[in-house]
């Protein structure tokens, strides 16, 4: 009795680690041309944004569940409908630049099918008006 409880425990060890090996990575379905961005020096109260091109690198279509944000500054928008195999889409990054000082956001974007989120990050500074009119006069 204790070889067959102990050969069923060696198995459901077995079996989840595989289980587990073979989980969807994001890596596996998306590509992104660039998974960070600075946008430099900004001028504070001037919202920015850029966007995350990426291509759809699996045999079926892509969906973004979701993309989030790691504060409330920082508003992401993502594609609504299925990207077909090949094909390529963006994420918009919106940063609202509201306080001075230097500034780094993770933006979370959740796909179909694969559990762990894949993460963009934006960065800068946010300068006054008044540094930034100083800056820009030299």
């Amino acid at each position: 009795m204790k070889k067959i409880l102990l050969s069923l425990m060696v198995l459901s060890v077995g079996f989840g680690a595989f289980a587990q090996n073979t989980a969807k990575k994001a890596e596996d379905v998306i590509k992104f041309k660039e998974i960070k961005f600075n946008f430099g020096k900004i001028k504070q109260g001037v919202p920015v944004t850029h966007d995350f091109q990426f291509t759809n690198i699996s045999a079926e279509n892509l969906i973004v569940e979701t993309a989030s944000a790691s504060c409330g500054c920082t508003t992401p928008t993502w594609p609504q409908q299925p990207i077909m195999k090949a094909k390529d889409d963006k994420i918009k990054a919106g940063f609202n630049a509201a306080a001075p000082g230097p500034f780094e956001k993770t933006i979370f974007v959740k796909l179909k099918g694969v559990d762990a989120p894949f993460e963009l990050k934006i960065s800068g500074e946010v300068l006054s008006a008044a540094d930034f009119d100083k800056l820009e006069k030299k």
